[in-house]
């Protein structure tokens, strides 16, 4: 028998045919399905050369059918999105259902046969699938999964997080506190920068057995395996680390698993078995609510987590009482068109046919589909699932149900004012029966699960959706006056008054929100300029009353501003930063006050005043720094590790409580860009951030990894740095000066320097003695052993360069 495949109308219908065709001729359903193939190829070419059959074959083996299947699509799209916003809204007011599909989840191969089995009721429900085959019983169900085989990457989850467990060897310790320290300074120094928790039993013998689970990926990108590998890598780790000086430890791995629930759920268990259950800063986790809160919101963005996505899980919804069988042909359709080429089964629940009961979360009121299918076609195709290809399901879902006398319409949220959905993470269920209800995991989830429940209208704030808001806007209020139903003008003259007053409120709250951005963003600006003033300041050593004055109404011009731009809630905030920087201007007050009494004394004794008198011991410092490095080197150097202590400064005030909490983030990345820049100064050659990098652990560490790529054999480096002497020796010997005059002036150089220094530092004593001062408080006479160190230091430069030359 003969089969004319046009004389079928839908994609699904041909397909079907096809099977059926090829499996009552051959009556085997392996050749037949190869050879089904095929056809669907040659009609996915046919149909693109003008035929009307499939409006996408499923092949994309060649040009011709990747040209012939995007075709038909694209029509389609466009036909879908030229329908007009008033028609659409139109029939919406005229009782028009929206057309709701949803992606349920995602889930690898090996899910497969579980999501069969919830769409089917554990194989009570019939299952059709892409090419109209009825799949009955589990048997057939059990199929799908090794037909469906070769389209999965069947791709590990990731090991997001472990559970291990750490023996320490018996110690005694001061109380329990001292316990903790001693148990997270060994996690610390095993794991790094993991995040983790623990709890703590304490052993017959004085032994401690530390139970909990940690993040198996670094900071940096390291992903532990938890297994006995990872366990060999952290103890190797721990026992080259200080803390191994303190306590013998012994880690080992007992599991891993993918994910924030399973995370959640491990940590539960631990908060039910232990009373004293701590993560990796010392917080304890008293109850369920705040483990779950833990992983949720603090070690979420560190796992990095990966599923396979073989198949995803759809569902098509319409309201009770829409008619079950158009709905089935809408949805067939739906598929058919949307996901041609790729392999789906399907299957309707209704409240008639649920074989689940209502407590069990079966026979919902609404009718619905459930749709599984493969992410991968057979010609190696992978579904886009993104939010204009979400309106694009919309949109096609509302198409085919018309055309199967279903009043639908594509919709979106906007128009409606209605709030954004909640997602599954953000919420769980508490009871199934009838419409599920849920609570949220967070308080934000639960405000939007409240909002989404409640039908609050809400209006997005960007200025896109403000936009399109302001058009639909227009279509309600033509749609409410054209329109001859007082009932559909009514519809459309409340949504268009909703969406009046969600503008309303949104611009008078983005105006409270642009004052206050306007507030940080000039409050910051005026906060720098303050200070910038400040820091003058600190550079006024000897400065005459009128620059002192100048001084001074820079700092209250910054403060004039700084205050108009405060918020009423941050007076108290401003009133602080006020009274500390104008306490700064008095002390400098004081201090100018000091210099012109010193100067008046001077004058009357005939004794001039030097320059460089009262210097602080940060600019002697500063001075040996300058002798040492050179004023560039330490003037670049001095402003990058400002930065540094710029933002740890922040974060300390964070971390006690003077600053938001929400200004951690930014002030950390701060931080890390402060600390590379100073790293690559140091490696391009700035000696003094290396000399600061000794005692700083976090330069040494950043300069370490900036000079690791550059780092070049050391037979090179000692070269260029012969080299570089060797220049510098023939631009010395270049001047008109032999080794021995060279080294006169040098030494008369720095005899003459230390002379000037010693008299500056003598006179200063004089004057601070004459002034009542004591020596215990005289800064110049705690500058005498640091005189003595420059001296020596000096000279030592010297004979190195003397000898550099002499090579």
């Amino acid at each position: 028998m003969e089969i004319f495949f046009g004389t079928f109308t839908s994609d699904w219908e041909q397909r079907r045919v096809a099977l059926l065709h090829e499996m009552s001729s051959s009556g085997r359903y392996a050749s037949a399905e190869e050879e089904m193939r095929k056809r669907l190829k040659q009609l996915a070419q046919l149909g693109s050369a003008g035929g009307g059959g499939s409006v996408g074959g499923g092949s994309r083996g060649g040009k011709g059918a990747a040209k012939g299947r995007g075709a038909p699509r694209a029509q389609a799209s466009v036909n879908v999105a030229m329908r007009p916003m008033e028609a659409r809204l139109a029939a919406v007011a005229n009782g028009s259902q929206p057309a709701v599909v949803k992606m349920a989840s995602y889930g690898g191969g090996a899910r497969v046969g579980a999501m069969l089995n919830y769409v089917s009721r554990a194989g009570e429900l019939k299952v059709e699938d892409e090419s109209g085959r009825i799949l009955d019983g589990r048997e057939d169900l059990a199929r799908v999964r090794g037909d469906w085989d070769h389209l999965f990457q069947n791709r590990a989850e990731s090991r997001d997080i472990g559970s291990f467990t750490v023996e320490i060897v018996p110690s005694a310790f001061a109380s329990d506190e001292a316990m903790h320290e001693l148990v997270r300074s060994s996690l610390t120094s095993g794991f790094g920068d993991r995040r983790y928790a623990y709890a703590v039993e304490k052993n017959g013998d004085g032994s401690l057995t530390v139970q909990g689970l940690v993040v198996l990926r670094s900071g940096q990108g390291e992903r532990l395996t938890g297994d006995a590998k990872a366990a060999a890598i952290i103890q190797s780790r721990y026992d080259t680390s200080a803390a191994a000086r303190d306590a013998e430890v012994k880690f080992s791995f007992q599991g891993y698993g993918n994910g924030v629930e399973f995370g959640a759920s491990r940590l539960r268990d631990l908060v039910e078995r232990y009373q004293d259950l701590r993560d990796d800063r010392g917080r304890q986790i008293a109850d369920e609510k705040t483990a779950s809160g833990l992983v949720q919101k603090e070690w979420r963005g560190e796992l990095h987590s990966r599923k396979s996505r073989d198949v995803m899980h759809v569902i098509m919804s319409a309201r009770a009482g829409t008619d079950v069988v158009a709905f089935e042909g809408a949805v067939r359709e739906f598929l058919a068109h949307q996901f041609a080429g790729h392999r789906y089964v399907f299957s309707m629940h209704d409240p008639e046919s649920d074989p689940k009961e209502k407590g069990e979360g079966g026979k919902r009121p609404h009718v619905h589909a459930h749709a599984i299918v493969a992410m991968k076609s057979d010609s190696g195709d992978r579904i886009e699932t993104t939010p204009a290809v979400f309106r694009e399901w919309r949109a096609v879902m509302a198409e085919k149900a018309r055309d199967h006398g279903i009043e639908m319409e594509m919709t979106d949220r906007r128009e409606f004012a209605s709030p954004p959905a909640f997602t599954r993470t953000q919420v769980q269920p508490v009871n199934r029966e009838g419409r599920t209800e849920h609570v949220g995991t967070s308080e934000a989830a639960q405000a939007r699960y409240d909002a989404k429940r409640s039908g609050r209208r809400t209006v997005p704030k960007s200025d896109r959706s403000r936009q399109y808001i302001i058009k639909v806007q227009d279509s309600w209020q033509k749609i409410a006056l054209a329109s001859g139903d007082l009932q559909t003008g009514s519809y459309a003259a409340r949504h268009g008054e909703y969406l009046q007053s969600g503008l309303l409120a949104t611009q008078t709250e983005t105006s409270a929100i642009v004052i206050h951005a306007d507030f940080g963003s000039n409050f910051r600006t005026n906060l720098i300029t303050l200070e910038e003033m400040v820091l003058e300041g600190q550079e006024l050593r000897e400065t005459s009353r009128a620059e002192f004055e100048v001084y001074e109404k820079k700092v209250e011009t910054a403060l004039f501003k700084l205050e108009r731009s405060v918020a009423p809630e941050d007076r108290a905030d401003f009133d602080e930063v006020a009274s500390l920087a104008r306490d700064f201007v008095n002390q400098k007050r004081e201090l100018v006050e000091l210099y012109e009494q010193r100067k008046d004394a001077l004058a009357e004794q005939g004794v001039e005043e030097p320059r460089d008198a009262l210097r602080d011991p940060a600019s002697a410092e500063r001075d040996a720094a300058v002798v040492k490095h050179g004023q560039a080197v330490v003037d670049a150097g001095n402003d990058a590790l400002a930065d540094i202590d710029h933002y740890r400064d922040g974060l300390d005030r964070i971390e006690a409580g003077e600053f938001s909490a929400d200004r951690k983030e930014a002030m950390q990345a701060g931080l890390d860009q402060a600390i590379e820049k100073a790293a690559q100064l140091a490696v391009e050659g700035n000696s003094y951030i290396r000399e600061v990098a000794e005692n700083d652990a976090d330069l040494q560490r950043a300069i370490g990894r900036v000079d690791r790529p550059t780092a070049v054999p050391t037979s090179t480096a000692v070269v260029t740095v012969e080299q570089e002497r060797e220049l510098r020796g023939e631009e010395e010997d270049r001047r008109p000066l032999d080794n021995d005059a060279r080294e006169a002036n040098d030494l008369a150089a720095a005899l003459e320097a230390t002379n000037r220094l010693q008299n500056h530092l003598n006179k200063d004593r004089e004057a601070a003695q004459r002034s009542g001062e004591t020596t215990r408080t005289d800064p110049a006479q705690q500058h005498i052993p640091r005189l003595d160190e420059l001296e020596r230091e000096q000279i030592e430069q010297k004979e190195r360069d003397r000898d550099d030359r002499d090579r």
